[in-house]
């Protein structure tokens, strides 16, 4: 059984938070990158537990090169070739890995809080399960999604969702709930974007099942709410049109204008690590 994620509370006219997955607050200043230690980094590509903060290191050829441990929170990392890189137990919060080429690095271990990995070729990289939940990685290449923690996907279904692109959403929505086909959330989330998708039956079969399984938990209202809503669609003179916010549409009244579906607290609802 997975664990039951509640609704926030809180009402909104949308009816996806908007924001990235949760993130802690930007770190304090640290020392900015040792001049030594970054020439060192550039003529060997051996610079292990180095001081390489906020380094400018766009584009840089840094294949195979020993990182281990580096401090690189902040760094300027776009476009960097890191295929093969060892980057085991890296501090790489809030560093921009946008377009850069991962393929095959050591990522275990890493701090990934806030990091941009946007564009990212992360084919056969290794990972820990759940190390990209603080992450932007939603555009990343390569990923093995079957290998993403249940909070990773949500999020990544609420990300893609926010910004309209409701078909990626779906899968998104789809492998969360593979992963925890009890999380009533996920499947209320996957129902409204087959909704804004003018899917209707899919909508309504994902509603049905969502409002099982908040009845299941014993959130009752919930459930009724839902059952309201799935009764709307199922009305053809009162469903309303695809698109242009049917969810926020459908759930005006029924589900009392909706209460927000937020990226989940990851520490609380990730998978466990195998």
């Amino acid at each position: 059984m997975g664990r039951r994620v509640p609704l926030m509370p809180r009402l909104h006219r949308r009816w996806l938070l908007l924001g990235a997955p949760l993130l802690t607050a930007l770190p304090l200043a640290a020392r900015a990158a040792d001049p030594a230690q970054l020439m060192r980094l550039l003529d060997s590509r051996s610079c292990p537990n180095c001081r390489l903060q906020d380094a400018d290191l766009a584009q840089a050829d840094l294949r195979e090169a020993r990182l281990q441990g580096a401090l690189l929170q902040r760094a300027n990392l776009s476009g960097a070739r890191l295929d093969g890189a060892n980057l085991r137990g890296a501090d790489l919060s809030f560093t921009s890995l946008n377009g850069a080429s991962l393929r095959g690095s050591d990522l275990r271990g890493a701090n990934l809080n806030g990091t941009d990995l946007r564009q990212a070729d992360l084919s056969g990289a290794l990972l820990d399960r759940g190390g990209l939940s603080r992450s932007h990685w939603q555009q990343a290449r390569g990923l093995d999604l079957q290998q993403q923690s249940y909070g990773e996907l949500h999020n990544a279904g609420v990300a893609a969702a926010q910004q309209g692109r409701f078909p990626e959403a779906e899968g998104f929505f789809g492998q969360a709930i593979r992963d925890q086909p009890q999380a009533a959330i996920s499947w209320l989330a996957r129902g409204l974007c087959r909704a804004e998708q003018g899917n209707t039956a899919g909508a309504i079969q994902d509603l049905n099942h969502a409002s099982q399984l908040y009845l299941a938990s014993g959130d009752s209202e919930q459930a009724r709410q839902l059952t309201a809503a799935v009764a709307r669609l199922q009305q053809p003179e009162q469903r309303p049109r695809s698109g242009n916010g049917v969810a926020s549409n459908l759930a005006s009244g029924a589900i009392q204008a909706l209460q927000i579906l937020a990226p989940i607290a990851v520490k609380a609802f990730a998978s466990p690590v195998f």
